[in-house]
């Protein structure tokens, strides 16, 4: 059964991998839907760029497109072509924002031969994947239109055009290739067709999407809701995740350990505090600051607030400033920090909330971390001042950032609805950064990251190709994560073979293409460790970015992920 769309589901923007054997590569096509002398047709004369080769604005679209779409055909299984029908558009925009762009499928199926789960709607391509055949063979898969109105316009996102090179250095301009890897995630899947506002199912039915969508403070996965139910829950921030075992198993591999402050005295604290790290300055580190806490003095009422210059240099020098929440920004309070000498700051809230709140603002100079804890937290801090507190502002490796107690990776659940950003996107306070969060960040290109396991929980994939955690042999094989991570400029990967006989060990990029091969030899049962230099087999240094290692011996098969910072 077949119904047609007539909305996008992809959502609309406002200003690693896992190799799969054995399976056939899944082929994407761009087709040109612009017409002549626009859009990808347009014969504006236009440099190569960042290794792509158009020499005209509307070539070097058509490029990017088909590059991005190289990329999920690479990852992704399938002996049906997946038809992208694309153009370029005058979107909505003005000098400050802008649509960039969207993307959803065209039609979705249920109750097709193959289904997975009977009664649930799937995006066509998807449905297509799992019946071998083309559903509907007349028609395209996936609908995506981009702003072509960003080029040469300073009346649309003035001063910004998009940056149509693969390398992702866009420098001021907003790089197209993440971009679209997004918008084609939502069309291959990743996207819920229950309306966020009113709860309701398309057509009463329920589709494999939501069927992983989970409320830990109900208990409850969408499917097994009342509308009313799904309505409350849409907006449950902090408490919707994604519940697929592929994404919760694989969530490690890529997004980094909480923001914690460990209390080393005194024991009347709690262990552990929340807090949550600011967008500016540098993050928290797994070795982490250590300092005894100092609330700063700036003489001016509300003293404590440090919206002025601090007249208690002399002892938040080496230490970590406590500062009260007030009317100036964040920013210049850290700023105002650190002029003092402070090696970290931490804002005390002065609203109640049960969690810290993320404290906005830009510094690219700030040398400091700055993060935020509740007013109740603060209040505990400031009374324990007077006999001395110790803490250490580290990341914590049990809990990671973005994810709930038990791993799972949160979805975007705001209060109030954002249309077409509410639920089909990962949570915003993921880090690193993953491709499907509601806004593209200019640390994302090439990488899929979680968006892959979580194609192979809605069904992309056979049972057990990827992302589920490796069973070992009962000799032991196992594959470690490297250290230092992320790292520069070598890292070491250490690993244990259970049963003798050939063993490769191999370093992919995040397009899947061999960089280097570290081992391809037999090998006895025993541990080895070995570094990888950050070169590739031709002796030449790669650059900064998302690297994968793979491990295969006779019994034994694992991928996991490091990061280089040049």
């Amino acid at each position: 059964m077949k119904i047609l769309l007539t909305i996008l589901l992809g959502g609309v923007l406002l200003a690693g991998v896992f190799f799969v054997g054995g399976a056939r590569a899944a082929t994407i096509l761009i087709v040109n839907n612009d017409n002549p002398n626009e859009g990808f047709n347009d014969g504006t004369p236009a440099v190569p760029v960042g290794g792509n080769p158009g020499v005209t604005l509307g070539e070097q679209r058509l490029n990017c497109f088909q590059y991005a779409a190289d990329i999920w055909g690479s990852l992704l299984p399938g002996d049906v072509t997946i038809r992208v029908g694309s153009s370029f558009d005058a979107l909505a925009c003005d000098a400050q924002s802008a649509v960039l762009g969207s993307a959803g499928p065209i039609s979705i199926e249920r109750d097709f031969a193959g289904a997975e789960w009977p009664g649930t709607w799937y995006h066509v391509s998807l449905a297509n994947k799992q019946a071998g055949v083309d559903l509907e063979p007349t028609s395209d898969d996936i609908r995506a239109r981009f702003n072509s109105a960003i080029d040469d316009n300073d009346n649309c996102m003035a001063g910004m055009n998009w940056y149509y090179g693969f390398d992702g250095i866009a420098g001021s301009d907003l790089a197209l290739l993440p971009v679209l890897l997004h918008e084609i995630g939502h069309g291959l899947g990743f996207s819920t067709m229950v309306d966020e506002s009113s709860g309701s199912e398309f057509d009463g039915l329920p589709d494999v999407f939501e069927t992983f969508i989970y409320d830990n403070t109900v208990g409850l996965h969408w499917d097994e809701m009342t509308r009313a139910q799904r309505a409350v829950s849409a907006t449950n921030t902090g408490n919707l995740a994604w519940d697929g075992p592929a994404t919760t198993n694989a969530a490690a591999n890529f997004l980094a350990g909480s923001s914690t402050m460990f209390v080393n005295y005194p024991a009347t604290l709690p262990a552990t505090i929340t807090v949550a790290p600011a967008e500016f300055g540098p993050r928290l580190t797994d070795a982490g600051i250590t300092g005894d806490l100092v609330l700063v003095i700036d003489g001016i009422a509300p003293e404590n607030d440090g919206c002025s210059s601090l007249v208690n240099s002399a002892e938040i020098n080496g230490n970590i400033a406590l500062i009260d929440r007030g009317d100036c920004t964040f920013v210049s309070k850290a700023q105002q920090a650190e002029a003092a000498g402070a090696i970290a700051v931490v804002v005390a809230d002065n609203v109640p909330g049960d969690t810290p709140i993320v404290m906005g603002g830009e510094d690219p100079g700030l040398t400091i971390p700055a993060v935020s804890v509740t007013m109740a937290d603060g209040m505990d801090l400031k009374a324990e001042l007077a006999g001395g507190v110790n803490v250490t502002l580290a990341l914590n490796p049990d809990e990671l950032e973005g994810a709930d107690d038990l791993g799972r990776v949160l979805l975007y659940a705001p209060d109030p609805i954002q249309p077409g950003s509410s639920i089909s996107h990962f949570d915003v306070s993921a880090f690193p950064n993953l491709l499907m969060e509601p806004m593209i960040n200019p640390d994302l290109n090439e990488d899929v990251d979680l968006t892959l396991p979580s194609f192979e929980d809605i069904g992309w994939f056979d049972s057990g190709t990827t992302g589920a955690p490796p069973v070992p042999s009962a000799a032991g094989s196992s594959l470690e994560a490297n250290y230092p991570n992320p790292f520069n400029p070598s890292t070491t990967i250490e690993f244990r073979v259970g049963v003798a006989g050939p063993v490769q060990l191999v370093v992919y990029d995040t397009a899947g293409r061999l960089v280097r091969t570290l081992v391809n030899r037999d090998l006895a049962v025993d541990a080895y460790a070995i570094a990888w230099d950050g070169r590739d087999n031709a002796g030449r240094s790669v650059g900064s970015g998302v690297y994968f290692y793979s491990l295969g011996t006779a019994d034994y098969s694992q991928t996991r992920r490091m990061v280089l910072l040049r």
